[in-house]
């Protein structure tokens, strides 16, 4: 880098070469604070060569040495950086890529932060029309907002999902997204929101007569009732139970307002203050009438 009387300019392309070379010895001595020290000049002398690419390439290792550090949101925020200088640099899919890590590192100590990140991810993936991996982070997103009880945000990222499946035209997909976003307008209690989804998904092709709607039709007879007994009988299904376990949870756990108390039919009622012994007896009566013969 040092320039003098024959040398006007750094040689910056050197410069990071021998950086990167430092790094990586740093790193397989475990001395993780001097890797990460390297990285990020190894990034500052490819930034000054106009090496775009490269120095991201840099600044995303120095998040995975903050990453062995456990020091995970400055982590994210240097390879969030990255991802920033691959879009500059006109390599999306590398910078969707490099969010998605930026999530996973992240998501077990920030998922608000992880939601954000896959979210960004599918919106890059979505710019390049590489749909399927766009869907693929947008689900990460929606079973994060589930667990975290984000609902209403979760209502909204489902019908993005459920949106673009249609549009690859994945039908029995969107089948099962109209359970997911059904189950989550009722934890939200908010049935007319869970009866619209189902209505709406009637122009899905083939929805009109699957199991899928078979079953959510009963779910909101249940619930519309306040029949709980129904409403379990048809969570335990396994269409419901073998969803992803976020989905899942929400329909083991669904209780229907008012108590969720089934009507019982008069007759069974009164057969039940009986008790068993009365029916018994009752029964043995008619029996005995014609104990004697008919005469």
């Amino acid at each position: 880098l040092k320039t003098g009387f024959l040398k006007w300019k750094p040689d910056y392309d050197s410069a990071a070469t021998e950086y990167g070379k430092a790094a990586v010895a740093f790193k397989n001595a475990k001395q993780f604070d001097q890797a990460r020290e390297a990285c990020l000049r190894e990034a500052e002398a490819h930034e000054n060569n106009k090496a775009l690419f490269h120095a991201a390439k840099a600044y995303e290792q120095a998040g995975m040495m903050l990453k062995e550090m456990q020091r995970l949101p400055e982590a994210v925020q240097l390879i969030e950086k990255a991802s920033m200088m691959y879009l500059e640099n006109g390599t999306p899919d590398t910078a969707a890529i490099a969010l998605e890590r930026a999530g996973k590192l992240i998501e077990n100590v920030s998922p608000e932060k992880a939601v954000q990140l896959y979210q960004q991810a599918a919106s890059v993936f979505e710019n390049e029309e590489r749909l399927r991996q766009a869907l693929e982070m947008l689900g990460k997103a929606s079973r994060l907002l589930v667990r975290g009880r984000r609902l209403d945000e979760a209502a909204l990222s489902l019908q993005k999902e459920k949106s673009i499946y249609k549009e690859i035209e994945n039908y029995p997909t969107c089948y099962k997204k109209t359970i997911a976003q059904v189950l989550v307008h009722l934890h939200r209690n908010d049935y007319v929101a869970a009866e619209r989804c189902v209505r709406e998904s009637y122009s899905i092709p083939g929805f009109n007569g699957s199991e899928d709607c078979a079953a959510l039709e009963q779910l909101l007879e249940g619930y519309d009732q306040q029949d709980q007994d129904q409403v379990s009988e048809v969570c335990n299904l396994p269409l419901f139970k073998y969803m992803d376990n976020d989905y899942a949870k929400l329909g083991l756990t669904l209780v229907v307002p008012g108590g969720g108390i089934k009507k019982k039919s008069p007759n069974a009622a009164q057969d039940k203050a009986r008790g068993p012994a009365t029916v018994g007896s009752h029964a043995e009566e008619e029996e005995d009438e014609y104990s004697g013969g008919l005469c």
